[in-house]
């Protein structure tokens, strides 16, 4: 099981998947940062994730990407419009978040250029390349 380089990249997947929830819980719960309307649905793709991996992992079932890319695809497209919305390229009157936390709220920026929305984007992105990769190799 741990052996099969499959199983190690379906954990990979499930590390950064559950990394990601328990760093978006400690933002909104410790930190207190409110989530915007965009974050709330990134979350709503986000969070399945971490069962839905889990379960492909014992045993090691290669079609949980069947279902987990769409979700990931869905959570890569909402992140990337938020990253448009936060970095000023769409403007504020196209942000979903007119009431409540603005989309393009500054909480953090980690090393000057690392927000949150960024962070999102970037764990999608390596969860999608992680999952594609996997459903190339199940294919071959």
């Amino acid at each position: 099981m741990g052996s099969d380089p499959d199983w190690t990249l379906l954990f990979l997947a499930w590390l950064i998947a559950t990394g990601s929830t328990l760093g978006s819980l400690f933002f909104s719960n410790v930190m207190e940062f409110a989530p915007c309307v965009l974050c709330w649905y990134q979350r709503i793709c986000l969070f399945p994730l971490v069962i839905m991996l889990a379960q492909g992992l014992f045993p090691l079932d290669r079609k949980v990407t069947k279902y987990a890319l769409p979700l990931t695809a869905a959570g890569w497209l909402l992140a990337a419009y938020h990253n448009l919305l936060y970095a000023g390229i769409i403007p504020e009157s196209m942000q979903p978040c007119g009431k409540g936390v603005s989309c393009s709220e500054e909480y953090i920026e980690l090393f000057g250029f690392l927000s949150i929305p960024l962070m999102a984007l970037l764990a999608f992105t390596v969860l999608m390349a992680i999952l594609i990769t996997l459903k190339k190799r199940s294919l071959a």
